[in-house]
Order: structure tokens, then C-alpha cells, then sequence
């Protein structure tokens, strides 16, 4: 198992240039193909507009955003991945971003997107998690402020439920990779569906078997509080990589996640893989 198609979200964003340098890494890593995605906004005209009439001017004033906004992800992915022995793919798509890059998503093994909620960002706050809950693949979230290349010290988060368990097995090709990964625990409550005699024994096992250089780590916090747990033992480890399940579901653009999950999209510090 490994990741062969690597799909990297190229917004014309100033930040752009962190993901695609943790991409482009991950690609060449893996022997995956690079594949630089940009969505064209949609033409939307303005209620100003007497019935859908546009004008001339307003149509090349569209022509020209988008055409700037593709140039400038188009030179980032470019600078992104000059020297570098990958296969890479450029692909260009109109429409709306959460949309197309879902169905894109479907075509490739793991999704690299910028975190959402900066000022900075030219497309939806939310994409990240948009992203994750509307795709079978795994997203990989990277920082605003950027990050190191990931996968050294993973911290997985488990709590044993089936989106922990779909988290762990998509991240295999950088558990199996790392130098060293903790299994961490927050507040486990032994049950038949769910830990067992002693929480994370049984998932440190499997990934044992896969070749997994595992420690399990046990940690006691309130429901509302995993998130910051989870936060400060990626400290304490030093990890450059989070892995954990997401919650949720997305219907008529309404949004419900765990708390956990909204802290770590809120607050990382390094890139988070996520699967749902």
C-alpha cells in the first residue's frame, strides 16, 4: 500500500507555496505523481444586475481575475516542483471549490489542502473538513504558517471508533515510514464495542505487525478539552505529523464536527492527517 496520486488544492492564496512544498515532498517520497489542481471561480453576477444582463466590461473584468488567479497558482506550482525527480499533472476545472475538489479527490490517494480561517486565503474556510467528510480519501491539512517535511513522529489519535480506525489504516504508509509513532489514548472508557482490558493494546499490535515502531500513551482529559491533550502531547513528542479521525457530516452546507477535530483545525501547529 502506498500513496501513488498525491492531489494538492492550488488557490491562488500568497500561502499556496507552504502546501505545495509539503506535497511536492510527499510525492517525490512516495514515487507518487504530483497533481496540481485549480478551480476556476464561476462567473456570478450581481442582483444589481437587471434580468441576468452583463455587461462587456464586467465579463473581461471576470476574464482577467481568473485568468491571473490560475498564473499565479500555476507559478507556484511550477517553482514548487522544478528540480525535483516526480511526475507531475496540471489540472484546471470551473466551478465551485468544494464541489470539484471532491470529485477530483476521488481520483487520487491522498488530498493535500491549506488550513482554512485566515485572512489570507482566497477560498472557503472550511475546505478542510468540507474536504475530508465529503471524499473517501485522506486529507492531509497543512499549517498557515507552514511546516517541515511530515512523518518523522506521528502521533495517531485513538479512541477506538470506526473513524479512528479508517485514520490509522490510511496513514500506514507513513506509520510504517516513521521513526516513531504514539498511539495516544485520551480518557478511555473500556467497553465491548469499543476499547479493550487495556485501551490501544489491540490497535499497537496490528500496527506492530505492519512493521509500526509503536508506543502506546494513555492520557486523562475532559470531553471538551481532547483537542488541547492532543495539542500538547504533539508538543511534548515533538511531532511533525497528527493523525486522527474525523466527525461529522455535511448536509445542506451545515457543518458538525467533533471538538476535538475543531481544535486541531483551529490551533495546529503541524500539518493533520484526516480520515472519515
Amino acid at each position: 500500500m502506498g500513496y501513488k496520486t498525491v492531489l494538492v488544492h492550488c488557490d491562488a492564496s500568497k500561502l499556496v507555496s507552504h502546501r505545495l512544498v509539503v506535497a511536492a515532498d510527499l510525492a517525490q517520497r512516495f514515487g507518487a505523481c504530483l497533481v496540481g489542481l485549480h478551480v476556476r471561480r464561476p462567473l456570478e453576477t450581481s442582483v444589481f444586475f437587471d434580468s441576468g444582463y452583463v455587461t462587456a466590461d464586467f465579463i473581461k473584468i471576470y476574464d482577467e481575475g481568473v485568468e491571473a488567479d490560475e498564473t499565479r497558482a500555476l507559478a507556484a506550482f511550477a517553482e514548487a516542483t522544478e528540480g525535483k525527480e516526480l511526475a507531475t499533472e496540471w489540472r484546471t476545472v470551473d466551478g465551485y471549490v468544494k464541489g470539484e475538489l471532491a470529485v477530483q479527490a476521488r481520483y487520487a490517494d491522498l488530498v493535500v489542502v491549506g488550513q482554512g480561517g485566515t485572512e489570507m486565503m482566497v477560498t472557503p474556510s472550511d475546505l478542510p473538513e468540507t474536504t475530508a467528510l465529503a471524499t473517501g480519501r485522506p486529507v492531509l491539512v497543512v499549517p498557515f504558517i507552514g511546516a517541515r517535511s511530515p512523518g518523522k513522529v506521528v502521533l495517531l489519535c485513538w479512541n477506538a471508533s470506526r473513524e479512528a480506525a479508517r485514520a490509522a489504516a490510511d496513514a500506514l504508509p507513513f506509520l510504517k515510514a516513521a521513526q516513531k509513532v504514539i498511539l495516544l489514548v485520551v480518557s478511555p472508557t473500556v467497553s465491548a464495542e469499543g476499547h479493550g482490558a487495556e485501551p490501544g493494546a489491540d490497535a499497537a499490535a496490528w500496527l506492530a505487525r505492519h512493521g509500526v515502531k509503536v508506543t502506546v500513551q494513555r492520557d486523562v482529559g475532559s470531553d471538551a478539552d481532547v483537542g488541547g491533550v492532543i495539542l500538547s502531547r504533539a508538543a511534548d513528542h515533538d511531532a511533525d505529523l497528527i493523525v486522527m479521525g474525523i466527525y461529522g457530516h455535511s448536509r445542506m452546507r451545515e457543518m458538525v464536527l467533533g471538538g476535538a477535530s475543531r481544535t486541531l483545525l483551529a490551533s495546529m501547529t503541524v500539518p493533520v492527517f484526516m480520515s472519515h
